[in-house]
Parts: structure tokens; sequence; C-alpha cells
């Protein structure tokens, strides 16, 4: 009988649940820049630290090349799949991992989370899932669960569908530096901040907040310039520090 790990399907409800992705704040400071300029292609990580941080291993249906951290809990999502999901597992097949670019289609210079090695894209029997077609291929729905089990954030949860998408999310990450997997980086940012660049349904309920409150926001999920504006709008007009950034207070003031 025919394989139909492959087929397409709707998005299933109920998915990370727990897991948001990673914020660019929290990458930027708990990592570090991994260049000092991106564009839509994949280029080398020129930040020295972080390059000292990557590990290349074979995590079993494919070697990649990513944070260490990242890289080890591949391994153990990858026998959890075997296991679970045997024929999900021998389809499997990568896309690519570290890759230091702008998030694609975006055009808010948004760095991707591939550029810090914390995000990878997943092909079953060869394919890859089509991005923002809303359909999905049934054996990323049967896996989608071992990763956000796991702290890992699923594609499809944003606003435009990524469905070969996986990365490790924001408390993943926070996790591994508070462990110690970092090494000497700067020091953690004290809160969760929303910033230009970041995407997903965090970044959608704001935008639909700020448009409760009179903005005119294409609801997106995608933080670029429109919506730093009208979070700089609202902080003015509540007397908060008028910097486009989402921390606690601004927060509290919109009601998230």
């Amino acid at each position: 009988m025919a394989s139909t790990i492959t087929k397409l399907i709707s998005i299933p409800t109920g998915i990370n649940i727990g897991v948001s992705s990673a914020k660019q704040a929290t990458m930027l400071a708990l990592l570090g820049n991994p260049r000092s300029h991106y564009d839509d292609v994949c280029r080398e990580v020129t930040n020295l630290t972080l390059k000292a941080m990557s590990d290349i291993a074979n995590v079993g249906p494919f070697r990649v090349q990513g944070l260490r951290p990242a890289v080890a809990s591949l391994k153990k999502i990858f026998a959890e799949i075997a296991v679970a999901q045997p024929d999900v597992h021998a389809g499997l097949g990568t896309a690519g991992m570290l890759c230091a670019r702008l998030v694609r289609g975006t055009t808010t210079q948004a760095i991707s989370n591939h550029s810090w090695g914390t995000a990878i894209d997943l092909t079953l029997d060869g394919i890859l899932d089509t991005r923002g077609d809303n359909l999905v291929q049934e054996g990323l729905t049967r896996i989608a669960p071992v990763f956000n089990k796991h702290g890992w954030f699923w594609g499809a949860g944003f606003r435009t569908e990524d469905a070969m998408h996986f990365e490790a999310g924001d408390d993943l990450i926070r996790k591994w530096h508070a462990e110690g997997h970092f090494g000497g980086t700067p020091a953690p940012t004290a809160e969760a901040l929303l910033m230009t660049g970041d995407r997903g349904p965090d970044v959608l309920a704001l935008q639909q907040r700020l448009n409760t409150l009179g903005a005119d926001l294409k609801e997106d999920g995608v933080f670029g310039t429109g919506t730093r504006a009208a979070v700089t709008a609202f902080q003015g007009s509540k007397g908060l520090r008028p910097d486009g950034v989402v921390d606690a207070k601004t927060r509290a003031a919109l009601g998230l």
C-alpha cells in the first residue's frame, strides 16, 4: 500500500499548546547576533562564539549542523519518533538547519531562527511541504506532538503556515541558557519581549488588540514597521516609553 505520510490535510487543532516561537529579543540577548548583515540568501555565521557552540552530528534519519543543545534535543526527538511513528521516521529528510538569513517572504528584516541553528526544515519522502497553502503533510501532524513535548514550536502555527519548519521554543532557549549551555553569553532579559522581527500567535494577538483600539493593521502575525508604529503610538498615549517594544508594562496597558 502506498505511503500516506505526504498526503495533504488541514492543519489540526490543538497545536503548540504551551509552546511559543523564540523571540528576537531572547535570541539576540542570550546568543548574540550570528552576523552583521542578512538578506534572503543562506550565509555563513560570522559570530565566532556562536560558531563554537555549533555541532555536526547524526540525529538518526540524517546529519545536521546546528546549535549543540538543539542537535542533542533532535536526537531524542527522532529516537522517540522512530518508535512511535516508524513509517514517518523512515521517510524523514531535511532541507537544512543552520543558515544565517532573513525569514523568507517577509519585509521586516526578521532574522530567521535558522541563523542560530535552532530551527530545522523537514521533508517527507523527499517532498517539502508547500509554505502558506494552509495544508500540511499528514506525517508532519503525527510527529508535531513529539516536537511540542520537547519544547519545539511547529511552524504550522504561524499566520503564514510553514509546516515543514520546527524551531526550539522561547522557553526551551531560556532553559538551555539557565543550564549553562551558552557559556559566557550576555545575561538574559528579565522578561519576554515582543519586537520588530517577531512572528507568530503572540504577534497576531497583539495586532488584534491594537486594532480594537483604533489601529488599522494587517493581522498577519508579523511584527513589522506598521505594528511597531502602532505600539509606539499606544505607548505614547499611555505615558510609557515609546520604543515600539512590547514589555510587561505595555502588555499590562494593552490588557494582554
